[in-house]
């Protein structure tokens, strides 16, 4: 009767070959941060929070003055609508009114021109007008060459200087050698029209009030910037 064979062939005794990538057994060494790198990290991130501090401490600190929101010519009565809200950072070198003290400002009289965008002071403004005040006030329509190239402005003094209008012989026949004048105060100037010519709100004595008028319907008026004193 035949016997099996036991023995085993050799490839059967060979291990299996391992299937896919082979475990790693060691860690992978990790990258060392350089000092020098993270302390310039922590250094930025303090500045830009130091940064954001300071830019919400400015802002927070910032006040609502009062600025011009249009041009405003001396002698100009402020009114609300010529007066705008601005923000700025405090300034002792500044002082501007507050908006909250907006209705101290509306119904004053602008000492000088204000111009569009400019703060507001208290020194930019007066009650009433000191000018005009125990004066009466005409208005001269005033044509180029009746009135001085340099703009006029408040409070310069003026000399109202009559002459006859051109053609008018009769006026002219009576007429001195010297023509007669008169003294006024300068208290508004008004926006000049399409042909160049501008209504001057003059200040003079009661009892020159008349003549200036009729000096004035008749275009016979010209204004002449005196000499500072």
């Amino acid at each position: 009767m035949p016997t099996l064979s036991t023995k085993k062939t050799k490839a059967a005794d060979a291990p299996a070959p391992p299937q896919g990538p082979l475990p790693i057994t060691q860690d992978a060494p990790r990258r060392r941060r350089r000092p020098a790198v993270v302390g310039l990290g922590l250094a930025l991130t303090v500045v830009g929070a130091l940064g954001n501090v300071y830019w919400f401490d400015s802002e927070s600190d910032r006040v609502s003055v009062i600025a011009v929101a249009r041009d405003v010519a001396a002698g100009d009565v402020i009114q609300a609508s010529d007066l705008a809200s601005a923000e700025m950072a405090p300034d002792a070198a500044l002082s501007p009114v507050p908006v909250s003290r907006q209705s101290d400002i509306v119904g004053k009289t602008a000492v000088a021109d204000l111009s569009k965008g400019a703060l507001v002071t208290d020194r930019s403004v007066r009650v009433g007008s000191d000018v005009a005040r125990g004066k009466d006030t005409v208005g001269i329509q005033a044509k180029p060459g009746q009135l001085p190239a340099r703009p006029l402005h408040a409070n310069e003094k003026v000399l109202l200087v009559h002459a006859s209008p051109e053609g008018d012989a009769e006026g002219r026949k009576g007429q001195s050698s010297t023509p007669d004048t008169i003294d006024a105060v300068v208290s508004r100037v008004g926006a000049p029209d399409a042909n160049g010519a501008r209504v001057v709100d003059v200040a003079v004595a009661g009892t020159d009030s008349p003549t200036v008028a009729t000096w004035s319907a008749s275009g016979s008026v010209t204004l002449v910037l005196k000499a500072d004193d």
